[in-house]
């Protein structure tokens, strides 16, 4: 070993010096001495850390791949500079079939990708809807759909006259009897249901589970058991924390396709007739009915305007269909779907329709031409007969309102200071609640029934405003006011707040709650309840997280 430079032996020697400067000051030893606290590490749990997806193996798809043109530099071809007239005659007969077939291959190929990013209009299984999910997943979501076909649970209605009281006093004891109960819910489940941005929610109303219906922004139905056995999940560190744990077990099934914003499912309602069936509409224009009992999904209705939302009547034989060119389809679901009719009712987008359950023929629809109207379905059906025609313009419906022969078609009508975003009746019929960009909430009571033979409403004007920011933007999915579906309760609704609370209102615009919790950073704007259990309600956000609400004691 060759002998250190002087060089050398001084920068020894210095490191030695520094280093033994160092021991004698003992700088640990003088922080404390100085009375300097030490910089604390966060205590866990202290940030609200949004819950954690499951770590699932993703199944391996069929990825549809164009092949690309090659020319022959590329392709790296080797010709014989030796070879005679015959071996090139040869050679070119071979590279002119190659080619024939490559690009045959290639036509195919691209077809083939083209088929795959339209609507799909044929029926679908479960297998081909859940393509991601595992066959231990499928096997679950089939035994949890054919959980809920053992009974029939129809739609419940109200009487008209129920919790119709002239005395305030009652109001007010019902009033507190919800407050008491809701004002205790509490977040006792959270989950990533969706992939994207929740649009569209349905809460089925069997008892024994909170089986919740999320329709996202990309034609995906995510299917949430909230209250079933969930599986742990580690966080970063590899701990298992119960603040980020996913709550219950949940599915996602592929409805509409292509898996795009043009796909988003605007509205979900469940069969009315014995909730074994469900509807889906969508931005890809079609309407969708998935069975629980067979798990087959099949196209009902297929339309070229883009649907926005629809509604069933209790009987569950036909449904209103509403779209964003300004029109009312009605579709008898025991009919052939070209049967179907479109009623040309404004120049705007119709936004929502809502059948009256007590009174089916009126029809409620709010729409962005600012206007709230009901119709008469009687007198829009006298447009049309069994031979047709099934196309009636805005015109054709202009005139039969301002005819002799059309009035009463329109019931009642009230301008809005902005676009109405939403409208429904209430399971009794009676009560309607609307929401508006012009940051109100607005509420009518009407005795529809006293009037069923009267041109229009003696008086269409609501009796109460509220004030409620609607401004969403463009991530946040609009807000809805939504009535609990649960006839045997005084009639109250839900909608999100900006402040990423849930509002529960009554009938008389009494606020009954306001549900907030630290965990939750962003606007619960979509909202729905269970049609049975009074103190049940679900949440989705722009992110696909969902909430279950509920008494802290069913965790």
């Amino acid at each position: 070993m060759s002998e250190l430079t002087t060089y050398e032996l001084e920068r020894e020697a210095n490191i030695a010096r520094n280093r033994a400067l160092l021991e004698e000051l003992d700088l640990k030893d003088a922080v404390t001495q100085l009375g300097i606290p030490p910089k604390l590490k966060p205590a866990p749990g202290t940030r609200a850390k949004p819950i954690q997806p499951a770590k699932k193996v993703k199944r391996e798809r069929e990825v549809v791949e164009v092949p690309r043109r090659q020319s022959a530099r590329l392709k790296k071809e080797v010709v014989d500079p030796n070879e005679t007239a015959a071996q090139k005659k040869q050679r070119e007969e071979q590279q002119k079939k190659r080619r024939q077939i490559e690009e045959q291959e290639r036509l195919e190929a691209e077809e083939k990708a083209r088929l795959a990013k339209r609507p799909r209009h044929q029926e679908l299984d479960l297998t081909t809807l859940g393509d991601k999910l595992e066959e231990t997943e499928l096997s679950s979501l089939r035994s949890s759909l054919q959980a809920v076909t053992n009974v029939p649970l129809p739609k419940r209605t109200a009487d008209a006259n129920a919790f119709v009281f002239h005395e305030d006093q009652n109001n007010e004891a019902e009033v507190n009897e919800l407050r008491n109960k809701l004002q205790k819910l509490r977040v006792v489940s959270r989950a990533k249901v969706t992939v994207d941005r929740v649009y569209s929610a349905a809460y089925h109303p069997e008892v024994t589970k909170d089986l919740v219906f999320f329709g996202d922004k990309h034609g995906q139905i995510g299917i949430w058991d909230a209250r079933a056995p969930a599986d742990e999940v580690e966080d970063e560190d590899g701990d298992i924390s119960t603040d980020s744990r996913e709550g219950g077990k949940y599915w996602r099934i592929q409805c509409h396709w292509p898996a795009s914003s043009v796909s988003s499912i605007s509205s979900i309602k469940f069969d009315p007739v014995d909730a074994h069936s469900l509807f889906t509409t969508s931005y890809d224009c079609t309407i969708r009915r998935l069975s629980f009992v067979s798990g087959i999904s099949q196209e009902i209705f297929s339309s070229e305007h883009l649907i926005t939302s629809m509604d069933l009547p209790v009987g569950g034989h036909e449904m209103w269909i509403s779209d964003a060119s300004g029109g009312l389809t009605h579709l008898d679901l025991r009919e052939p779907k070209d049967k179907a009719c479109w009623y040309g009712l404004s120049t705007a987008k119709v936004g929502t329709v809502s059948i009256n359950p007590t009174s089916p023929h009126f029809l409620l629809t709010a729409s962005n031409s600012r206007e709230l109207k009901v119709w008469d379905s009687r007198k829009l059906q006298k447009l049309t007969s069994a031979t047709g025609p099934y196309q009636l313009s805005q015109y054709t419906v202009q005139d039969l309102v301002w005819s002799k022969k059309g009035k009463g078609t329109v019931r009642g009508t009230f301008q809005h200071g902005k676009s109405v975003s939403s409208a429904y009746w209430d399971p009794r019929g009676r009560s309607i609640v609307s929401t508006s960009y012009d940051d109100s909430i607005r509420l009518w009571d009407l005795d529809v029934a006293k009037y069923d033979s009267s041109p229009a409403f003696p008086s269409f004007t609501p009796f109460r405003g509220i004030k409620h920011n609607c401004q969403t933007g463009k991530w946040v999915t609009i807000l809805r006011a939504v009535w609990n579906p649960n006839p045997d309760v005084y009639p109250h609704f839900t909608i999100g707040n900006m402040n990423y609370a849930l509002d529960i209102y009554s009938c008389k615009g009494h606020l009954i709650a306001r549900l907030k919790d630290s965990r939750l950073t962003a606007t619960q704007a979509v909202t729905c309840s269970h049609p049975s259990v009074v103190e049940r309600c679900a949440t989705g956000n722009a992110s696909g997280r969902c909430v279950l609400w509920a008494p802290p004691d069913v965790e």
